[in-house]
């Protein structure tokens, strides 16, 4: 208690909030920052809740003195986000809900999200003994009503368990269990959010095996009911269903030993305010998703063929991802990570592969190179079966690590592709009208592109005479 209570006096941010409360109203603080400041760890994102003052006022406010930017995020429920100027610090300002603040504390989800300090007295709220469940590492809910009023909080208890690497308490377990079905009531939209913050987790892994387990997975992912009736084989040990969990696994452990420049990489929010590492681990859940629709057995050898699986889940992931309402980008990035991740493993395979190939690929993947690489190391690492070795994985993954290398030598000096003639010129000058024949040659002309067989407008345009 007396770290937490340090900590809020040492912040900086918290100070100059301080110094501007206005001399009505009550203000705590609440959530994240006070975890963070009992295990000594940096924040940059302070959640306050308001009694006894209007918040929208309050928060507009406060941004004015802080030079902040206000944006409303929730104007039914007064739920306010000021952005510093600095980009990294944010401030997350809600009324109360309820007559008091006790009240809310008691509607919260778990219990290490219900400590509060009252910013003016700094004396601790706890009537819900969340510092002693964050003394023991425990998630705990702290109603089932709780649960029921909003069932997105039993997602949010595995979001905490995959975030900070705690144990989720049993009872607890028990009414996930009872009421996982409720989730279907929440929009697709909180779903999604809760869910990046969960891939985004340290502990992802263990999160989703644990949603597996009652049930959640496959009511959040209705593709996993066919993923699951692919049982192991030669080449994977698992079921698809544990490849895939085990695929999220292996990028956490790939990430924890990255270089700086890599760990950088994935930090980077790029999709829809969340991590490229939060993208690639959902990208790593759901890269065999093809693989149910494509599944053969060879009658001589026994072997369990999955031709083409990568092309086949790609497309499938567009269709399920604009379902579940992800963005554009974001869909383009988890398709192409899907449609990709057994291209590094075969170009680095192959005997024919010459230094012109692996720069083609490279060309071609562009910013998600890094991405894909590691998604065919976590795949690879994740297929264990009798037929593969030691010495094959081992091979494979050293072989995938020089074709990094040699991206981030080069990467400094890769210019991208000149657009050389586009779809609208290609049509005047041929007399085309849109078509799949049109998209086609555009296609084939990018890959030749890449290869290097074409570097002026007039190679581009000669190539397309031979097309139509």
């Amino acid at each position: 208690m007396k770290n937490i209570i340090e900590k809020i006096k040492k912040d900086n941010l918290l100070t100059q909030i301080v110094n501007n409360l206005p001399p009505t109203g009550n203000f705590y603080l609440v959530g994240g920052a006070i975890r963070d400041f009992y295990f000594d760890k940096e924040n940059y994102d302070k959640d306050i809740i308001t009694e006894n003052i209007d918040a929208d006022f309050f928060s507009k406010d406060l941004a004015q003195k802080l030079n902040a930017t206000f944006v409303p995020l929730d104007e039914t429920n007064k739920i306010y986000r000021l952005v510093l100027k600095d980009k990294i610090n944010y401030i997350d300002i809600a009324q109360c809900e309820g007559k008091d603040i006790i009240e809310d504390l008691k509607r919260r989800d778990i219990t290490i999200n219900s400590i509060a300090v009252n910013l003016k007295t700094l004396e601790i709220l706890d009537i819900n003994n969340g510092l002693k469940d964050l003394e023991k590492k425990e998630i705990k809910t702290i109603s089932e009503k709780n649960i029921i009023d909003d069932p997105l909080r039993i997602l949010r208890i595995f979001r905490f368990c995959a975030s900070l690497g705690f144990e989720i308490e049993q009872n607890t377990k028990d009414l996930a269990k009872k009421h996982f079905n409720l989730i279907t009531n929440c929009s697709q939209e909180r779903i999604n959010y809760e869910l990046l913050k969960l891939f985004n987790g340290q502990n992802a892994s263990i999160a989703i095996k644990q949603m597996d387990k009652i049930g959640l997975v496959d009511i959040l992912f209705p593709i996993m009911k066919e993923v699951r009736k692919i049982p192991p084989n030669s080449h994977h040990h698992l079921p698809l269903i544990g490849h895939l969990i085990e695929t999220v696994n292996q990028l956490e452990l790939l990430y924890k030993k990255a270089p700086k420049e890599i760990k950088e990489h994935f930090d980077l929010i790029d999709f829809g305010g969340n991590t490229r590492l939060s993208h690639l681990k959902l990208s790593g859940f759901l890269h065999d998703i093809g693989k149910p629709s494509t599944w053969t057995i060879e009658e001589d050898t026994g072997r369990h063929r999955f031709i083409k699986h990568d092309e086949i889940g790609s497309r499938m992931s567009k269709t399920i991802l604009k379902e579940m309402k992800f963005s554009k980008k974001q869909i383009a990035y988890i398709s192409a990570m899907i449609k990709h991740h057994i291209h590094p493993a075969q170009i680095v395979e192959s005997k024919d592969t010459t230094e012109k190939t692996f720069m083609r690929f490279i060309r071609k993947m562009e910013n998600n190179l890094i991405d894909v690489i590691y998604l065919a190391m976590a795949d690879r690492l994740s297929a264990r079966g009798e037929a593969i070795t030691d010495e094959m994985v081992n091979t494979n993954l050293k072989n995938l690590q020089n074709l990094l290398n040699l991206y981030l030598a080069k990467k400094d000096t890769l210019k991208p592709l000149p657009k050389l003639i586009d779809g609208e010129e290609i049509m005047q000058k041929f007399n085309l009208s849109p078509s799949p024949k049109l998209g086609q040659i555009i296609n084939e002309l990018k890959e030749e592109q890449l290869c290097g067989n074409i570097l002026t407008k007039n190679d581009a345009i000669n190539f397309i005479k031979t097309k139509i």
